[in-house]
């Protein structure tokens, strides 16, 4: 694929790859164009069940690319570049949170900024042994953005979100794993297959339902409980009109595992 991104496809699972190690895999406004066209088009492919985001080489994603920064500041554009760059950034956090289906990050390395919102984003975090999660933006003395200021408080609550994003924390694989901000940690050699491993389970899962689950975890945050409860029953209802649910009543009746396929 060009402007830094590959797929692969095995079954039901896509894989989309963030393919620039030299800069361990930081994204610019191409590459995070050419990202959300795939997330866009794994969204439409109804054969495509579960989705697996992943960086090439030793790093998930260093963030915003620093180097084109640099190139923006001393010409004057620094500020079009981030209204860009944000935009497209926010375009593809969006993909992935509404996409109807599971989305799983593969955390090869660290995972820094943009990329770390990108990995907050996916609704299943697997992380090599020797990952980390760093904030980065106070570093740079920039502003976080791609939804970090959401999704931190959300998982860890404000005082530690506060204490992570003001003291530019570096948080280990295992530490995030106690933080609940990953969900499995793997060897370094073990995580690829791991993670494949794992989205296969979620695509052979139900996957109208876990799109429903998705879309009601993020309004919960808003909501009060009665208009929460109305979006749980629009659910329900939708979900006993399709497939998965009367295959889940008759495979449970016959004593057997269901088999799950598209609506």
């Amino acid at each position: 694929m060009s402007d830094g991104i590959r797929t692969q496809r095995n079954g039901a699972v896509l894989e989309i790859r963030i393919d620039r190690p030299e800069r361990l895999n930081a994204l610019d406004v191409p590459t995070f164009a050419q990202f959300r066209r795939e997330l866009q088009a794994a969204a439409l492919d109804r054969s495509v069940r579960a989705v697996i985001l992943t960086g090439e080489g030793r790093a998930f994603s260093a963030g915003g690319d620093v180097a084109t920064m640099d190139e923006h500041r001393a010409n004057g554009t620094l500020p079009l570049l981030f209204h860009d760059l944000t935009a497209g950034q926010e375009l593809a956090i969006r993909e992935i949170v509404g996409m109807r289906k599971p989305v799983l990050a593969s955390l090869p390395g660290v995972a820094a900024g943009g990329g770390l919102s990108l990995a907050l984003a996916a609704d299943w975090r697997i992380a090599a042994e020797g990952a980390v999660l760093v904030p980065a933006f106070p570093g740079l003395g920039a502003v976080p953005d791609g939804g970090l200021t959401y999704f931190l408080p959300h998982f860890l609550g404000i005082g530690l979100a506060q204490e992570i994003l003001f003291t530019n924390a570096r948080i280990p694989a295992a530490r995030a794993r106690e933080l609940g901000l990953v969900h499995e940690v793997v060897a370094g050699k073990e995580l690829e297959a791991r993670a494949w491993a794992r989205a296969k389970e979620l695509a052979d899962g139900p996957t109208f339902a876990y799109g429903w689950m998705k879309r009601l975890m993020v309004s919960a945050f808003g909501a009060s409980l009665e208009s929460q409860m109305m979006l749980e029953r629009r659910g329900a209802v939708e979900a006993a009109e399709g497939s998965e649910l009367p295959e889940g009543i008759r495979a449970f009746r016959e004593k057997r595992p269901p088999r799950f396929t598209d609506r």
